[in-house]
């Protein structure tokens, strides 16, 4: 999530337009009308970050500059982006988004709605009708999952974090019609449809974790999962060049 890049492929289309129409992108149902899905839900820790009222004013200010709308809340959320750490210890990461730091300028500081350990440890660091500030462009209506790693390949490989990882974004799914493929990785983030930045200098600015073929596999896992627990899995990937 840490290591910056610059993206020269001209993406002016994507802001600042009006966000994508979830009806037109095949969301696989009402969230509204979708069932809870207790039995899917998987084994969820709280280990709150600090997100009180003043990092809320922040988030809400950071919305307003960003998507031109003064709010702190995550509403119908329509997408889940997949980020890993960078590091090897989850405390770190902890530590690192509940410091609420300043990042390229702005507070509030970088943080995720998951956290999911090496041992597949799902922790829940942010309520999910709050904006955590995790993908650019993405924010106002993505939830973010953070893997403790420092590279897709070794996390997918890892079967207590992966399943962790699947089952969590399953229910997610379920919870909100989130389609199978308007889960993403950070690296993709340019290409899809939701995606919304009114500071053009900031439109091209993505990261590297979790590229499309490392997502791909993820993808692929991810029907599977939702198939065996019976989860409607919606349309696949609508990129936008």
């Amino acid at each position: 999530m840490r290591r910056l890049l610059v993206v020269l492929t001209v993406v002016a289309v994507l802001a600042p337009e009006a966000p994508a129409s979830a009806v037109a992108l095949g969301r696989p149902s009402d969230p509204a009308l979708a069932p809870t899905r207790s039995d899917v839900r998987p084994e969820i820790v709280w280990k709150k970050i600090p997100f009180g009222a003043k990092r809320k004013r922040q988030m809400a200010a950071y919305s307003e500059r960003h998507y031109g709308e003064r709010t702190w809340e995550l509403i119908d959320p329509q997408v889940v982006v997949a980020h890993y750490t960078g590091g090897t210890a989850c405390d770190s990461a902890w530590n690192h988004f509940a410091a609420n730091g300043t990042h390229l300028g702005e507070k509030p500081g970088v943080c995720a709605h998951f956290l999911i350990d090496t041992d597949g440890t799902i922790y829940q660091l942010v309520n999910l009708g709050i904006r955590c500030r995790h993908a650019i462009g993405m924010n106002w209506t993505a939830i973010g999952i953070e893997h403790v790693g420092t590279n897709a390949g070794d996390i997918l490989r890892n079967g207590p974090m992966i399943r962790a990882s699947l089952r969590l974004t399953v229910w997610l799914m379920a919870r909100y019609g989130i389609s199978w493929g308007n889960v993403i990785g950070h690296a993709e983030i340019l290409q899809s449809p939701f995606h919304h930045e009114l500071y053009a200098d900031w439109r091209c600015l993505t990261h590297a974790d979790w590229n499309r073929a490392e997502m791909k596999r993820y993808r692929r896992k991810l029907k599977r999962t939702a198939r065996r627990l019976d989860v409607p899995i919606g349309d696949g990937p609508t990129w936008v060049a």
